[in-house]
């Protein structure tokens, strides 16, 4: 079986992204090479790198978003809202699952992100 273990996120300006990544997660990133700046968040880790063939703002950001988790949704949703991130989708909760709260964030480059809180193991 596999287990995911990270995600790379390129950018035609990283160090933007890493600011802006920096400020979300309240830390300094937890490695550095280069251009490249990466955080352990939870038990997977974001990087964020330089690509030539990526320019500009995502055009398709909704192909795929990433998730943080956190107990408290509305908490989180004011604090990345006054760092600057694009609100995409207020807290909600989706279907009939009432302890289910779901927020969606843009970043500097239009990629998307939400925080929710962890999923029901039943």
């Amino acid at each position: 079986m596999l287990n995911f273990n990270s995600l790379l996120l390129f950018s035609e300006n990283p160090k933007k992204l890493s600011d802006f990544y920096s400020k979300v997660f309240e830390k300094q990133p937890d490695w550095t090479e280069g251009d490249y700046h990466g955080w352990q968040v939870g038990s997977g880790f974001l990087t964020v790198g330089p690509h030539d063939k990526v320019k500009g703002m995502n055009p398709s950001p909704e192909r795929m978003m990433f998730n943080f988790e956190t107990q408290d949704v509305k908490t989180e949703f004011d604090r990345l809202k006054s760092l600057g991130a694009a609100v995409i989708q207020e807290p909600y909760q989706p279907g009939e699952e009432p302890t289910m709260w779901i927020a969606t964030f843009s970043d500097p480059e239009g990629n998307f992100f939400q925080v929710m809180t962890p999923m029901p193991t039943n």
